[in-house]
C-alpha cells in the first residue's frame, strides 16, 4: 500500500519520520501491485508496478511490455519464450482466464509462449524468488512508500555483487476482477498441453487471424 504507513525494518534519516502505526487500507493513498520477470541469462529483473488489481490481464500486459521494450531487442532471433511461473496468483495454473489472456498475448506478439508452472508449495525453487524478489525486499526494508514513483525509483536501485540490475515501469491501467474465460475459448482452446504433467506445462502458439 502507498502512503505514510508503518513497515517493518530500519532506515537511516536525519529527520523524524511520522507514519500510521497500522496499515489499514483506508489509510493508504493507493496500491502498488508488483509483477516481476527475471532474465536468467542477463541477470536482469523487470518489475512492472500496477495501480489497480493483480489479474491475469495485468500479468500478460507486464509480459507484453517486457517483450516489446526489452526482450525482442535482447533476443531478436528468438522463436519461443519460456516462462517459469508459480502455480497460483494472477498466472494460476488452473484458471482458464489466464490461458485465454496468454493466447491473446501470443497472438499479439506473434511468438510462441511456453509456460512451465512450479507445482504448489515449490515456488521457493523458482530463481526469481531468491535472485530478484529477495533482493528487492532487502532494498525496500524499512522504507516508507510515499508515492508509487518513489517506490519505483527505490526498486530500480536494487543491485548485487553478482551484477543484478532492475528496470521498473508503472502500468497505470484499471483491471477488472472476476473475469471468466469465454465458452468458445473453452470449447476450442488452442493451447497445446505437454504429454508430461500437462496441468503445469503447456504452450500458446500464435494463431493466424
Amino acid at each position: 500500500m502507498i502512503g505514510s504507513l508503518y513497515r517493518e525494518g530500519y532506515t537511516y534519516s536525519t529527520d523524524t519520520i511520522e507514519v500510521y502505526d497500522h496499515d489499514w487500507p483506508y489509510l493508504a493513498d493507493g496500491v502498488a501491485i508488483p509483477h516481476g520477470l527475471y532474465d536468467l541469462q542477463k541477470n536482469k529483473g523487470y518489475v512492472q508496478l500496477g495501480t489497480s488489481r493483480d489479474t491475469s490481464e495485468f500479468a500478460c500486459d507486464s509480459i507484453y511490455h517486457w517483450w516489446t521494450q526489452h526482450g525482442v531487442n535482447d533476443y531478436p532471433t528468438a522463436s519461443s519464450i519460456l516462462l517459469l511461473c508459480d502455480a497460483g496468483g494472477s498466472n494460476n495454473a488452473r484458471h482458464y482466464i489466464f490461458k485465454q489472456d496468454l493466447q491473446t498475448l501470443a497472438n499479439d506478439l506473434g511468438i510462441e509462449i511456453r509456460i512451465a508452472h512450479y507445482p504448489p508449495y515449490t515456488s521457493k525453487y523458482n530463481p526469481i524468488e531468491h535472485r530478484l524478489f529477495a533482493q528487492i525486499s532487502r532494498t525496500c526494508q524499512g522504507a516508507i512508500f510515499e508515492s508509487i514513483e518513489a517506490l519505483s525509483n527505490l526498486i530500480a536501485q536494487t543491485s548485487t555483487k553478482t551484477g543484478l540490475a532492475v528496470i521498473t515501469t508503472i502500468i497505470d491501467a484499471v483491471y477488472e476482477t472476476g473475469r471468466k474465460a469465454t465458452d468458445d475459448f473453452k470449447a476450442h482452446m488452442p493451447i497445446r498441453f505437454d504429454e508430461y504433467l500437462p496441468q503445469w506445462n503447456y504452450v500458446a502458439q500464435p494463431q493466424q487471424t
